[in-house]
């Protein structure tokens, strides 16, 4: 019997057959495999050599490269590699390359499932089509539904303009997907190209924005178009670039000079995050002990209220190993906000910066502040507040900017948590500020105050002007009087040990035992349960 050829039963001839003819063979499992395996090789490899080259040129990774450093090697799973888009007109009938410039799958980062999408700018240069868009979607609602982070890696030209308004729905269904995600899981955007126009809402709605020096822009409009209306000449970085967003929007919680080093810390934070809302954050083990006396503090901390000193030292003694990740390090450099682990356990620090604008609470402090309360809450990690703060900025642009409606940002923000919540006064906390670093009153589960604490209404010098403001007037010597009663008021109403007689502290303690204390006290809220009253959701000022 010919090879080619496979002999058929007798039996009643299909339409337009000779009866008895035999029928050319199909290609077996074996051959359609790879052929198969052919196709997904040339879907993989994308354009070819040349396009690769010219992504490297701009300083760039390939989206296959970023994705190797991103996950454990050899756990990444591709899904619809093979999707093509449907549209027609201005050419794209006849250029319909696979996958339709997104990859989408899932893999492990440090051992746990982790979904992703990476737009590859080979192709239509990244730009979102409908079947682009679907692909996408589908890989949210994977993530969602499996309890597991979602990080997209962000390079692309915007909308698919030739596929017209289908490209725009395909963007409301990332953001309305991003919004339901939000406090569910850890969504993290890594923007490593442009991210223009509507493409930029979505790394806005999620929990992290990572950004590279040189490669990375995001802009709702661009350089041409501000110039075109408003004369402002402007580049691209300086718009839009990762210093404009770490620095002066605070867009940009993570700024980097290279996307390797970046792609690192995007896996280190995620080996450091809960997979979903229903889970603690990981425990790591701890070689740093516990009962680490803290002595250096002694000396990091000046006695002078009115002297500046680096919080991040103060932190960096009490946490494990002296490590932490610090979130918009460029960004409202007034108050510092960063992951740590105590005993092993991860926690979100909040402090004052003494060193820049003395440690005031002014707008963006305060929405930084409260953005990474928010954060912490949704997903189980316990707050640390270390308290140094002499109020909120005084000034005419900031009560016209909103101070606040902006400063109720934070209050809101720790009000709402219900992870367990301790603050230490480490030295000194005036009026409102006070409040809403995280006082007993609005509901820290424990508050705590080294023995140079200082906790009023205003500074004592402010304090002894407007209540003995006569008095100081009619003195022969009123620069005596006013140092004296400046005394008396701080003797009477800010000594150490005044909060603690009345409740407001729950115990004043040696600087060099915080650590210990700390970590004692985490380990008995580690089981809280707080609950909220039942409603829709609140209506925080936004």
């Amino acid at each position: 019997m010919d090879a080619a050829v496979v002999d058929v039963p007798t039996g009643p001839a299909l339409a337009g057959e000779e009866p008895g003819r035999p029928v050319p063979s199909r290609p077996g499992l074996r051959e359609t495999a790879g052929a198969l395996g052919e196709r997904h090789r040339a879907a993989v490899a994308g354009p070819g050599p040349e396009a690769d080259e010219a992504q490297r040129r701009k300083g760039k990774l390939t989206v296959r490269d970023r994705l190797e450093l991103l996950f454990d090697e050899g756990s990444f799973t591709e899904v619809e590699t093979l999707r093509r888009h449907r549209a027609s007109g201005f050419g794209l009938e006849r250029r319909k390359p696979d996958g339709d410039g997104v990859v989408t799958g899932w893999g492990r980062v440090e051992g746990r499932v982790v979904f992703a999408f990476a737009h590859d700018f080979r192709i239509f240069g990244g730009a979102l089509g409908e079947a682009h868009a679907e692909k996408i979607h589908k890989i949210m609602d994977m993530a969602e539904s499996v309890g597991a982070p979602l990080v997209s890696l962000c390079d692309g030209a915007g909308a698919r303009i030739q596929e017209g308004v289908t490209a725009l729905a395909g963007y409301g269904g990332i953001f309305q997907r991003n919004t339901r995600a939000s406090g569910v899981i850890p969504q993290i955007s890594v923007i490593l190209g442009p991210c223009a126009g509507g493409a930029a809402y979505s790394p806005a709605l999620t929990d992290f924005v990572f950004m590279v020096r040189g490669t990375s822009q995001m802009f709702i409009t661009g350089p041409d178009v501000v110039q075109a209306v408003t004369g402002e000449k402007v580049s691209m970085d300086e718009l839009g670039g990762a210093d404009a967003h770490g620095r002066v929007s605070g867009v940009a919680a993570f700024v980097y000079e290279h996307e390797t080093d970046c792609l690192h810390d995007v896996k280190y934070l995620i080996s450091m995050l809960p997979s979903n809302n229903r889970e603690l954050p990981p425990v790591h083990e701890a070689h740093d002990p516990a009962d680490r006396r803290c002595e250096a503090l002694y000396d990091l901390v000046p006695v002078d209220p009115a002297r500046s000193y680096d919080a991040r030292g103060v932190i960096r003694e009490i946490v494990d190993d002296g490590e932490f990740f610090e979130v918009h390090e460029g960004w409202a450099q007034n108050i510092v906000c960063a992951f740590a682990h105590l005993g092993g356990h991860l926690v979100g620090v909040v402090a004052n910066q003494p060193c820049v604008m003395a440690g005031a609470l002014d707008i963006h402090a305060s929405e930084k502040g409260a953005r990474f309360v928010a954060f912490c809450d949704a997903f189980n990690i316990p707050i640390v507040t270390l308290v140094d703060v002499p109020g909120f900025l005084p000034g005419v642009d900031q009560e016209h900017e909103g101070i606040i409606r902006h400063g109720a940002k934070l209050l809101y923000a720790y009000c709402n948590a219900t992870v367990p919540r301790i603050s230490v006064v480490v030295r000194k906390a005036y009026g409102g500020a006070y409040i809403v670093m995280d006082s007993r009153s609005i509901g820290a589960d424990l508050s705590f105050a080294w023995p140079g604490n200082e906790i009023a209404v205003m500074g004592a010098e402010g304090a002894a002007n407007v209540i003995f403001r006569r008095e100081i007037a009619a003195a022969d010597d009123p620069d005596a009087h006013r140092a004296k009663k400046i005394e008396e008021y701080r003797s009477e109403l800010m000594h150490p040990y005044y909060a603690a007689e009345r409740g407001l502290v729950d115990d004043v303690i040696d600087p060099a035992d915080t650590r210990s204390v700390l970590i004692r006290s985490l380990a008995m809220l580690r089981d809280k349960h707080g609950d909220l009253p039942s409603r829709k959701h609140g209506n925080p000022p936004m």
